[in-house]
This record gives C-alpha cells, structure tokens and sequence, in this order.
C-alpha cells in the first residue's frame, strides 16, 4: 500500500490505463513484475510532490532528466495490470500546454522562456528516437473534461468517504472494450445532432489514444486531488457521469429539453470548482 501523507498537493483529475503486463516487452515487462511485488508502492501524491519539487531549484526543472520508473499497478481476475508513471514524457507535453493555461508574466516567473526553449529541444531530440510514445496517464487540473465521463458508467462508480489523514476517493473503472464502445456510440449520436464542438474533438483525440492500447486493459477515471474541492456531501452525490449519458441518450432520442436538463446539471455541479480555480 502506498504511504499515506497529510500534505496534499495540486487539484489535478486522471485518466489512466492499465495494460495487461503481457502487453509489455522484455525487459520492461520483468521489470514491472519485480515492482508489483513491492510492500510499498507511491501514491499519485508523490508523483505530484517530485514534481513540485523540481520547480523550486533555479533554474527550475520542468521535466525530470530521467524517465520514472515506478507504475501504477491493479491485479484483476488473476492479471497483473500496470499504469507506468512516464513522468517525463508527460512533463514534455504538458510544458506544450502551458502557454494556453498561464498569463505570460506567470509563465515566465514559473518556467523563463530559455528553460521552456530547452525543454522543447530536448523532446524533438528524444521524439525522434521514440516515435511511437504515448503516455497511459492524462491530467486534468480543476476539471474532468466531460469526454472522460463518457468513457464509463455510473454503475462502475466507487466513492469513499475516507476517514482520518485518509482523503476520499472518487473513481471509476472499465474494460477498454466498453471505453471504446461507448466512444463510438456518443461519436455516432453527437455528430448526427450537431456538426462540431468540443465534446466531438475531445471525444476524437481521446479515441484515438485507447487504440494505442492493449485490448485487454483497463481505464481509470480517478478524481484524484478534486476531491478536496468539492463538499463532502456534494461529492458524495456526484453522478456525473449518469449526467452525460443522460444527455448523449436524449440527444439519440431527439430530445433537446432533457439533453439541455442533463447539461445543466453538470454546469451546476462544476460551476463551484471553476469558481476556485479562478480565485487562484
């Protein structure tokens, strides 16, 4: 079990997938399996933390000079299945994305643009070596992008309340064939009720991405450090993802006051996590 700390950092959601550990070439995959035989395994929190912790040397560093080698790791039905952190290449692309997120004063106090430029030419550098990586974790902070939620089900939902230094816990799993099943299914009823959005092209991007993966995997959608952003009673009763199947399936049907209904109920939800995000 992974270390419990009472510090708890950044408010970031996960989509995570877990391969099978067949999935995984030698010798990557004796590694993992010597790993999951571990007492003690880190949290998502202290991937956070390392992280955190780069940026305070200066210059700062925005990604890790090595790659991790630690995972997330599930045994299912008698399967080991692994998540690996690839904290690096994530660090890379998120650099990528900050432009859009930061003002550019804030962004050049955090990361100067000699360090970002740096950056950038060590991933060109490593990208053409490595063509083919992906990441198996995507990160959200202050929000579960409302593609996520079609992804699962709210019958595949696990809430808990937690107790002590123990924070709750929000998240779903599902086995990538109903991720992707349920992908092309939305696909299907939102490009019949409209030409474009931003649910179609996240719900594109995000399809793409599982088809990276082994078709025996898993998907996580975890609510990670959100859930201290949300009242517990408030979290408690967080369907969010019945919501967006509500409203994909009135769409289907031909039914624009229920899909509207649907919406509304997820604006009303995340309107208080978007008022927080712009308090800071």
């Amino acid at each position: 079990m992974p270390k419990v700390s009472s510090v708890i950092v950044p408010y970031a959601a996960y989509l995570r997938v877990y391969e099978p550990l067949a999935a995984f070439p030698e010798p990557e995959r004796s590694h993992w399996a010597r790993y999951a035989r571990r007492s003690e395994r880190p949290s998502y929190q202290d991937e956070l933390r390392r992280s955190l912790a780069d940026l305070l040397p200066t210059p700062p560093i925005p990604v890790p000079v090595h790659e991790s080698s630690d995972a997330f790791v599930l045994e299912v039905d008698g399967v080991l299945c692994v998540c690996p952190w690839r904290t690096r290449l994530r660090g890379w692309q998120a650099l990528g994305e900050l432009a859009e997120e930061l003002p550019k004063p804030v962004l050049e106090a955090v990361l100067p643009l000699v360090v970002r430029r740096q950056a950038a030419q060590d991933y060109e550098r490593w990208l053409a070596r490595n063509p083919d990586a992906r990441p198996w974790i995507r990160t959200s902070t202050w929000q579960v992008p409302l593609h996520w939620f079609v992804l699962v089900s709210d019958e595949e939902r696990r809430f808990d309340k937690g107790s002590g230094e123990i924070p709750p816990m929000l998240r779903y799993r599902t086995p990538m064939v109903q991720a992707r099943r349920r992908v092309a299914r939305a696909l299907r009823t939102l490009k019949d009720a409209m030409d474009e959005g931003p649910l179609i092209d996240g719900l594109v991007d995000v399809g793409r991405w599982l088809e990276e993966f082994h078709p025996r995997s898993l998907v996580e959608l975890d609510y990670g450090g959100l859930v201290h952003t949300l009242p517990a009673g408030d979290l408690e009763d967080d369907h969010s993802a019945a919501d967006v199947a509500d409203g994909i399936e009135a769409l289907r049907l031909g039914d624009g006051a229920s899909a509207g209904e649907a919406y509304a109920r997820l604006v009303e939800r995340w309107r208080a996590v978007r008022d927080r995000r712009s308090a800071n």
